[in-house]
């Protein structure tokens, strides 16, 4: 086994070993894939969490849009298995309960 000097997505130096079974390379392929792509995914649900809040602070006519919007992105992130479909219950639950507070105090 060989050790690889690279960098990650933060670009900080990371050491990993190299696997010499081509099945376990194809691996280490995917789960690389996958991670960036759930990366990506997640920090797309914190920025609609983010921009539905701001829009109810600011009393902005499309917040529920922003609010579906954002429920959908959370819904298809638990259908690919990306977060725990507890996770995406909560976090919907969460999200519309902060959102109808900010409404209210808005009225």
């Amino acid at each position: 086994m060989q050790l690889v000097r690279g960098t990650d997505c933060n670009d900080t130096e990371v050491e990993s070993s190299v696997a010499n079974i081509k099945s376990q390379i194809k691996r280490n392929r995917q789960t690389e894939k996958r991670n960036a792509r759930n990366r990506q995914i997640r920090a797309e649900l914190r920025t609609r969490t983010r921009t539905v809040l701001e829009a109810a602070e600011a009393g902005a006519e499309d917040t529920d849009d922003k609010l579906r919007l954002a429920i959908k992105r959370i819904d298809k992130a638990a259908a690919r298995g990306t977060i725990h479909k507890n996770a995406a219950a909560r976090t919907k639950s969460r999200l519309t309960k902060q959102v109808r507070s900010l409404q209210e105090a808005a009225s």
